[in-house]
């Protein structure tokens, strides 16, 4: 698998050329306290390998490629402290690279001199390009790992052309194959557990983060994590997209809404989910969360390949509007943004807000979450209905369909006993 995300990466670079991916290393917290490592997502992406201090190397030569992987050498004393990590045998292994290719991290900066100097140049060709993980969404890529080898490629190598390789990289990510599907399947089977256990222990009086430690103890019995902070809004606090203080008593008459996920084998769910407090909704809450449904739903089903994400947005937007002036919320289509600020769904996979070209078409393949809301500080309503969609050739496939999110639904299920 491993090797055929390396092979249609390399189809899709310039010839001549040299790749480096960096797995990443844990920042330091405090004293000797580092932070959990989170490994470069590009990386596990073309090796599967989940360990500190490792880097991927690709060489596009004349008329052949090849990759190399270089890591640390098994230090007993340290394996005592922090576990052995893997074994170049272990290494090649998991991620299909010849056994041969696997050297040690300490040679890496010597051997990429060899593939650079004239004596090599027979074998693999005048390297011209040095592609590197260069973050450019980040105004700290200075920092990475890519950013500090770019700085070291350009004083010790001037002649070498250094190129990103994000956007190649980001829309090879954009099309899911089954396995990657089947991992985000297994994470939105353990977010609709948690989120059944948020209905179960739901109700007015209790405080937002109780509800929240519920939803993070399923997530500890599977062993999992949660794919981005977990948003527990319960009335005008829902108005806020990204209030994630979860602090405030949950009163009784009001909406809760649940931003959250599961990160399960790095793959991510992101579901969205609003409760009435005490089980049912009054008559203005399931007026205005029937608009948001009704977007959801119509959008999910004309969601297919070929559209652009401006007609995505502009589909559901013009939903909401239509609703919106339906309940006697709005009059005039521009007064919507006072309702609803952002856009209707992104791209889902190793990150909950995925890699993608968004100036493109959507892709046959795609992992895309549709999340129409409204917000309605004056009334103290908030409501956000969020599903995970897989588009295939025909249409699309909605992975969260079991989440319950009709009234009726949740009403049964939160009045079951």
């Amino acid at each position: 698998m491993y090797k055929k995300r390396r092979d249609a990466y390399l189809n899709n670079i310039n010839d001549q050329s040299i790749s480096l991916f960096f797995s990443g290393v844990s920042p330091q917290k405090s004293n000797d306290q580092h932070y959990h490592f989170s490994v470069n997502r590009n990386f596990y992406y073309l090796t599967g390998i989940n360990q500190q201090n490792v880097v991927l190397m690709t060489l596009k030569g004349n008329n052949e490629a090849h990759s190399y992987l270089f890591i640390e050498t098994i230090d007993p004393v340290k394996a005592l402290w922090d576990g052995a990590g893997l074994s170049f045998e272990e290494a090649s292994k998991v991620s299909g690279i010849d056994l041969t290719h696997v050297k040690d991290i300490l040679t890496l900066k010597s051997f990429l001199n060899g593939l650079v100097s004239t004596n090599r140049r027979a074998a693999y060709g005048f390297i011209e390009s040095l592609y590197l993980d260069l973050e450019r969404q980040s105004e700290n890529s200075a920092a990475t790992q890519a950013g500090q080898f770019s700085s070291y490629v350009q004083t010790t190598y001037p002649y070498l052309n250094i190129k990103t390789n994000q956007l190649v990289l980001a829309e090879l990510r954009t099309v899911k194959d089954e396995q990657e599907i089947e991992l985000v399947n297994k994470a939105v089977d353990i977010t609709y557990k948690g989120l059944n256990r948020i209905m179960d222990t739901l109700k007015p009086g209790v405080y937002e983060y109780e509800i929240q430690a519920e939803y993070n103890y399923v997530l500890n019995k599977h062993r999992t994590d949660t794919s981005f902070d977990t948003i527990a809004a319960s009335g005008q606090n829902a108005t806020v997209l990204h209030y994630v203080e979860n602090d405030s008593k949950i009163l009784d008459n009001t909406l809760v809404l649940f931003d959250l996920g599961v990160d399960y084998e790095f793959y991510c769910s992101d579901v969205t989910r609003t409760f009435p407090a005490n089980g049912k909704f009054t008559k203005r809450q399931k007026e205005v969360y029937e608009v948001v449904l009704e977007a959801n739903k119509k959008t999910i089903e004309w969601l297919k390949p070929g559209i652009t994400m401006k007609e995505f947005n502009d589909y559901g937007k013009n939903i909401l509007i239509q609703g919106a002036k339906r309940i006697g919320l709005i009059k005039e289509d521009a007064e919507i943004s006072k309702y609803y600020y952002h856009s209707l769904g992104h791209y889902l996979g190793l990150d909950v807000h995925d890699v993608g070209n968004y100036s493109k078409e959507i892709p046959v393949g795609a992992l895309i979450t549709v999340e129409p809301g409204l917000y309605i500080a004056e009334e103290g309503i908030g409501i956000r209905i969020e599903d995970d969609i897989y588009v295939t050739k025909d249409g699309s496939i909605n992975l969260t369909k079991k989440i319950i999110k009709e009234v009726k639904d949740i009403e049964t299920y939160m009045n079951k006993n």
